[in-house]
């Protein structure tokens, strides 16, 4: 029954909700199709997808889907917020002249031959005892697996829209792959049978490869070896009882803090009848890690299917020792508790800010709230699928999402021991990812410092090296600069050297080396180390003394280690299902598979948040997965920097979206900094508040702008429409009183009011600009000296608008910005007693007013009815 509920909310609409909002979004779109280029056909044929009330802003976020033919569009899902029965901001992603682009509406192949022409194009077996399950209509079919996924597979027809501009009709269905790799959302060409467009519900992290520095862990002298599922016989009054030995929200790791065991931690609000309810009855379903929020089990063998759980028994006590000396099985139970207590911290503090049931969070039983259930996260601890990682899969709304966490190669100490002279010892370093592999048996020559002649970048080696013969048989070192560690790196290899060290060139530890185009053909070991420790063995070279030094891994090697207890990977892969879930809609989760999407950013970005604790600062090194790698708290992470508002630590800026960083995880990177920086000039205007739930410090409003902005945004967003995004929930929520602060923030990182993001379905077209609107180039305290000069009425206005002054200041520019900063309106006007301007062009919306005249300014908000 379960499935079905899901495949009813994924193909069919709430006619009831439909009747509700479609007039008001029919004329929206009828009374501004010109501006947006559509034609009446166009507009004349949508689905209103889902739908979800905002608490914060007051008003329906409504997603709607353009058709032809009672036929959806594949990704034309925009964004409506409706208050009082008035669209008060869109966003709208409709294809212009859809009818001339249609090929047909007539499929030549089955749904069911769709299905097997997938598996062929995926490369997997043929579906075997396919049994078609429901017919939704004459477009939209649920199948059984076939023997092919973890779940039955739904087919539906709609358009794909190509490249060559054209509305292909295709069968869209979904493969779930019985590893869990993959949950695959395909295009099949109704016509041909060819496969035309694939997106991953599965978003795999690809955190890096472990680092080799030395870890500080919290040690307990006991283990515990799993133990097998024990369901509750009857119900248990967990009131007053439940506790879980966990490292607990902020604490993002066993580096960064002490476990506790944590009493009642679920949310009145968001989890009312507790973590272990499903029925919304007083008692405990469940006295293992399994609820309404999340079932967390271990996945040793990697079957994705019934694993072991802890038992808390009847009080609900989960209690159970980490022990960090042995291999990670022997402490199973306590890390699923800590997996399970994450997840569920997850689900309750974002509920506060709006991912709740009818935005399509991630629970079992709704209790009666609009959305759909039955989708609680499975959550796989110590899963055997994969190492170094992590992933999420988000199907639509009330189908169950998958969060695997995997174990990590062990850290391995210090990688450089240098051998001789002042700076004898051992140096911690991370291995690159590509070329050769370190061993026990050193690698011992002297130090080589590596020159390309290029000025303060001499030694990056991003230009041709000109010192090639100090180079060969030596292990060369050289500095961290512009162009990728596989083309420096096989440059010196090149040039004969037998390994290379790579120094930082941002203070922190040292960062996870991908190896890029150049990569795949390096031989040679290379590390990077730390800039402090770097720049010391530079010193030493540029002044003409011998270092020697041995790279090798250490004879002794610790244990793995367990992502379940680095939390901010969990909270990484937790905000996929948030950014997911929220862009777009709760019933479309493939928003955000389009090139300049910012996904793995927002994943970063919601772990940091509730990992913040009292006395950080903005310039303090935060770097992502830091444990997991076996890096030092204030290692460098596995991002291209760590997260710091200091540009001397991260100094990346929108341009480097083009290119100069990885897809996805570097563009996300970027995008999650501009956020970082956000967050810190917020809390810089309001504080910080501790109370993550309901505190009213510049964090809980940058987590509030945020979750709305990704509610309001686009399908298929880019830079420039997650900014507006965010600067609209702004106004709806605040009234715009942060308006020129955000603006600030983001042209600051090169996302200011000339910057072009070009199409978001390109990484390589972005341009940069650091200006502001106009009115925010206003100083703080320079808002003219005429405040209480003007009278501007009326405000709400349906057009006409009126400004009267008690003095005659002569020539002045009367313009209106719309909420993005853009010049609507211009008019010179003579300023004396009261003039009047026309504004009855603008659409319904929140505006800013400015009046320039010689030596005078003024700005004031001006809302258009």
């Amino acid at each position: 029954m379960k499935k079905i509920i899901y495949l009813l909310a994924f193909f069919t609409i709430n006619f009831a909700f439909a009747q509700d909002f479609s007039q008001n979004i029919n004329s929206y779109l009828n009374n501004n199709r010109a501006q947006l280029g559509l034609e009446a056909q166009d507009v004349e044929d949508f689905n209103i997808a889902s739908q979800s009330f905002s608490k914060s802003m007051q008003l329906h976020n409504v997603y709607v889907t353009q058709q032809y033919q009672g036929i959806d569009i594949f990704n034309t899902t925009s964004s409506f917020a409706v208050k009082n029965n008035t669209v008060v901001n869109a966003n709208i992603t409709f294809v212009q002249n859809a009818t001339e682009k249609v090929n047909t509406t007539s499929p030549a192949i089955t749904a069911e031959n769709a299905i097997s022409r997938a598996a062929t194009s995926l490369g997997i077996q043929s579906p075997s005892n396919l049994t078609l399950l429901e017919t939704i209509s004459n477009q939209s079919f649920v199948f059984s697996n076939g023997s092919i996924s973890l779940e039955n597979i739904p087919v539906k027809l709609v358009f794909q829209y190509d490249q060559e501009n054209m509305l292909k009709l295709a069968w869209d269905l979904s493969i779930y792959l019985l590893d869990a790799s993959h949950y695959y959302n395909v295009r099949i060409d109704a016509v041909t049978g060819a496969l035309l467009d694939t997106n991953d519900w599965v978003v795999s992290c690809n955190f890096g490869e472990p680092s080799h520095s030395n870890l500080d862990h919290n040690k307990t002298e006991n283990s515990i070896l799993f133990s097998e599922e024990k369901e509750a016989s009857l119900s248990f009054d967990a009131a007053g009882g439940a506790q879980y030995r966990v490292f607990p929200m902020p604490v993002e790791s066993p580096n960064h803090g002490l476990e506790e065991l944590v009493a009642d931690p679920a949310d009145a609000n968001a989890s009312p009848f507790g973590w272990h309810d499903t029925n919304g009855a007083d008692g405990a379903e469940f006295t293992t890690t399994r609820g309404n929020n999340v079932l967390a089990q271990e996945d040793i063998n990697a079957n994705n299917g019934s694993g072991a759980m802890p038992d808390g028994g009847a009080g609900l006590n989960f209690d159970f020792p980490y022990d960090f000396d042995n291999p990670p099985v022997q402490m199973v139970d306590a890390a699923t508790v800590n997996l399970f207590y994450w997840n569920n911290i997850m689900h309750d503090v974002y509920y506060q800010y709006g991912f709740d049931e009818e935005s399509g969070n991630f629970q079992e039983n709704n209790y009666g709230e609009a959305g759909n259930g039955s989708d609680s996260v499975n959550a796989d601890a110590q899963d055997g699928g994969g190492t170094n990682n992590a992933n999420f899969a988000t199907p639509p709304d009330g189908a169950n999402p998958r969060m695997q966490m995997f174990l990590w190669g062990s850290p391995a100490g210090d990688l450089l021991t240098v051998n001789n002279g002042p700076l004898a010892g051992g140096y911690l370093g991370i291995e690159g990812d590509f070329g050769g592999s370190l061993t026990t048996t050193p690698i011992t020559e002297d130090l080589a410092l590596a020159s390309d002649g290029s000025g303060p970048d001499d030694y990056d080696v991003c230009d041709p090296i000109i010192n090639g013969g100090d180079l060969s048989g030596k292990i060369a070192i050289l500095r961290r600069g512009e162009c990728e560690f596989g083309f420096k790196v096989l440059a010196a290899e090149n040039e004969g050297a037998i390994a290379v060290i790579v120094v930082n060139n941002v203070p922190g530890g040292a960062i996870t080396m991908a190896g890029g185009v150049n990569g795949g053909s390096v031989t040679i070991p290379s590390i990077m180390v730390s800039m402090a420790d770097g720049d010391a063995l530079i010193a030493e070279l540029i002044a003409g003394n011998t270092v020697n030094g041995s790279l090798s891994l250490p004879a002794n090697t610790p244990p793995e280690l367990d992502g379940d207890v680095d939390n901010g990977i969990i909270a990484h892969e937790y905000g996929h299902g948030i950014s997911n879930r929220l862009t777009g809609g709760p019933t479309n989760t493939g928003c955000l598979s389009n090139a300049e999407q910012m996904g793995e950013g927002w994943s970063d970005w919601v772990g940091l948040m509730l990992t913040m604790e009292p006395g950080d600062q903005p310039e303090d090194i935060r770097g992502i997965g830091t444990y997991a790698t076996g890096q030092s708290t204030d290692g460098g992470g596995i991002r291209e920097a760590p997260y710091s508002t200091d540009f001397a630590i991260n100094p990346y800026t929108y341009v480097d979206t083009n290119n100069n960083v990885s897809q996805p995880h570097g563009i996300g990177f970027v995008w999650s900094t501009m956020l970082w920086d956000l967050n810190w000039a917020l809390i810089d205007e309001y504080g910080w508040d501790a109370d993550f739930y309901n505190g009213t410090g510049g964090n809980n409003i940058a987590i509030q702008l945020v979750m709305d902005g990704m509610k309001l945004q686009v399908c298929s967003p880019g830079f420039v429409d997650g900014r507006d995004a965010i600067l609209e929930a702004d106004e709806l929520v605040n009234a715009g009183a942060n308006r020129c602060l955000i603006w600030e923030v983001f042209a600051n990182r090169g996302l200011g009011f000339s910057a072009d993001q070009g199409s978001s379905s390109s990484r390589s077209d972005q341009t940069e600009a650091f200006d502001l609107p106009a009115d925010c180039n206003l100083g703080a305290n320079d808002n003219g000296s005429l405040e209480n000069n003007f009278n501007i009425y009326p405000n709400p206005s349906k057009g006409i608008v009126n400004i009267q002054s008690r003095l005659d200041l002569g020539s002045a520019d009367i313009s209106v910005f719309d909420i993005n900063g853009r010049k609507v309106f211009n008019q010179n006007v003579e300023i004396q007693n009261v003039i009047s301007i026309n504004t009855e062009n603008l659409s319904a919306g929140i505006y800013i007013l400015q009046i320039n005249g010689e030596n005078y300014s003024h700005t004031t908000k001006l809302i258009i009815e």
